[in-house]
């Protein structure tokens, strides 16, 4: 049995192919991700991933859509995705397969 820590992984990402992970894969990525209301993320999509993302606790709006704890939100490759923390919001991010470097900004 190892103990690992989330606040030395790198935003919260702690299985995939990051330095440092739990479990080193390309299969899948896995995050806890916390955020301060007002926090942002800019609009991208995931050419290769489908990106799974679980609100468990807080408000947050994605892609002009608000979602609150328990929301699921399944967002396929090549789909635009913002976020937008309405209030102090935890996920749980699961990408599948795991493909660093697969983030590619909206354009103006």
């Amino acid at each position: 049995m190892h103990k690992y820590n989330l606040t030395n992984m790198v935003r919260g990402w702690f299985v995939g192919g990051f330095e440092p992970s739990v479990y080193k894969t390309t299969d899948v990525e896995v995050a806890v991700q916390r955020f301060a209301a007002g926090d942002k993320e800019p609009s991208h999509r995931h050419q290769i991933a489908t990106e799974i993302t679980v609100l468990i606790s807080g408000k947050a709006v994605m892609a002009g859509q608000e979602y609150c704890a328990g929301d699921i939100v399944k967002i396929e490759p090549g789909e635009y995705s913002d976020f937008s923390a309405l209030e102090d919001t935890v996920t749980v991010v699961v990408k599948l397969p795991g493909a660093l470097n697969d983030k590619y900004l909206e354009e103006e």
